[in-house]
C-alpha cells in the first residue's frame, strides 16, 4: 500500500521535541536575539502535524504505528 506524502510518520518523542525546539526558536526570535530562530515555526508546525515531508522523502517513520 502506498502512503501518502502526509501520512503521519513522526512518533510521539519526535514531535515533542518538534514542538519544544520550534518554541524555543521562536522565543529567540522574538526577544531579538537573532532573526534565524523563526525558522522555529517548521519544526513547531511538522511537530503539531505529526507528519514530516523530509521524512516522507527518505523513507523514515518515527511512528510505532505500520502503515
Amino acid at each position: 500500500m502506498a502512503t501518502s506524502f502526509f501520512s503521519r510518520n513522526e512518533g510521539s518523542l519526535d514531535r515533542t521535541l518538534r514542538v519544544v525546539v520550534g518554541l524555543f526558536l521562536i522565543g529567540v526570535a522574538v526577544t531579538g536575539r537573532g532573526a534565524w530562530g523563526y525558522i522555529g515555526v517548521v519544526p513547531l508546525l511538522t511537530g503539531l502535524m505529526g507528519t514530516c515531508p523530509l521524512y516522507s522523502l527518505l523513507g523514515i517513520n518515527t511512528c510505532g504505528l505500520k502503515q
